[in-house]
């Protein structure tokens, strides 16, 4: 499905502010694990990026030089929302990097009252923060639906600008289907690709989930993902290899992580590191050893990925942020992402 969205459109909406009195606590990174757990907050935590073990892991990995302003919403003791910002100077931001974090929102219960966010740049206002700066934004984020109209009311200024695309699968329900999605020359392409494929050998998608066996991996993974593209091997710093492993660990607990091998022979010849949460799969990171390169297999291993998406019943196949030329061969939609910026002195 495609996601059209206007950035100036919410200068159309009119926002009802009832002065239903919100309250804002600010909490610990170890408490918002806690609010994940219950189940009783009814919260909607649609935004992969913002679960706690992924804030934790880029907190305790890139967050030294910041502030912790975990600001959660409470309205007559109910917690209704949560507003996981770091402090920079006097700039606040979603935790996390763009770098590692593909897009970002706050955290709200159904119900919500537009209240709660006007009760968040009130507090951030009586802390003299000087600028909100949101990104990257799905046009279905609650902050970019709710929050530009809501500062424009209270008489801050307000900048919303498209920075990037993300690229979506709507997965259907057999891998056939699938393939009547793609254009002719793409279907021709995957498959003529894959008959070449498994005439160079025995192959095997192998997934794997376990912790364990995951740690015992993490090494194939990171040299087939530095020697796949120079730009990723220079992405690839040792704080970065260390943010990776301890998030694939972190998940890998939670039943979260789905990382496959496409091996020839039994020997590995491409990877992908993916996310499943919400019945979508998120294709994180990838890599291929390059002496398989003529056989497609960097290319095949996310198709196999998708194959196996499909079998595991799963509604929606995120590839991600970046405009790589496989993206569209596999059939996905763009989606746009914004950055938000709202300055707070006038």
């Amino acid at each position: 499905m495609k996601h059209k969205f206007n950035p100036n459109s919410f200068k159309k909406m009119a926002v009802n502010i009832n002065n239903q009195k919100v309250v804002i606590q600010s909490e610990s990174l170890e408490h918002l694990a806690s609010f994940f757990l219950n189940k009783n907050f009814n919260l909607d935590w649609n935004c992969l990026f913002v679960l706690p073990l992924w804030l934790r892991t880029w907190w305790e990995t890139f967050g030294e030089d910041d502030s912790a302003e975990i600001l959660a919403g409470y309205r007559q003791g109910k917690l209704i929302g949560i507003a996981p910002l770091r402090i920079q100077e006097k700039t606040a931001y979603f935790i996390g990097g763009e770098n590692v974090c593909d897009y970002q929102d706050v955290i709200v219960a159904s119900n919500h009252p537009p209240e709660f966010f006007k009760a968040i740049l009130d507090h951030l206002k009586n802390k003299n923060i000087q600028t909100l700066e949101l990104a990257a934004l799905r046009p279905d984020a609650a902050t970019l639906i709710e929050l530009p109209n809501i500062a424009e009311q209270m008489g801050y200024t307000v900048v919303c600008n498209q920075v990037a695309y993300s690229y979506e699968i709507k997965l259907p329900d057999t891998w056939e289907a699938y393939l009547k999605m793609l254009g002719g020359k793409q279907r021709h392409e995957i498959r003529r690709k894959l008959r070449r494929l498994n005439e160079a050998g025995h192959i095997e998608n192998r997934v794997i989930r376990g912790p364990d066996e995951i740690s015992e991996n993490m090494d194939i993974f990171f040299s087939m993902f530095k020697a796949s593209r120079p730009d990723k091997s220079e992405f690839l710093t040792g704080q970065m290899i260390s943010f990776f492993r301890m998030l694939a660990q972190r998940a890998a607990r939670q039943g979260l992580l789905r990382m496959s091998f496409l091996d020839i022979d039994q020997v590995p010849a491409a990877g992908v590191m993916c996310f499943d949460y919400n019945n979508t799969i998120f294709l994180y990171n990838n890599g291929y050893d390059p002496r398989f390169g003529n056989l497609s297999v960097g290319f095949l291993s996310k198709v196999y990925s998708i194959k196996d998406s499909i079998e595991q019943e799963k509604r929606r196949y995120d590839l991600l942020k970046g405009d790589e030329g496989y993206k569209k061969r596999l059939g996905s939609t763009p989606v746009p992402l914004y950055h938000l910026k709202i300055d707070l002195e006038g």
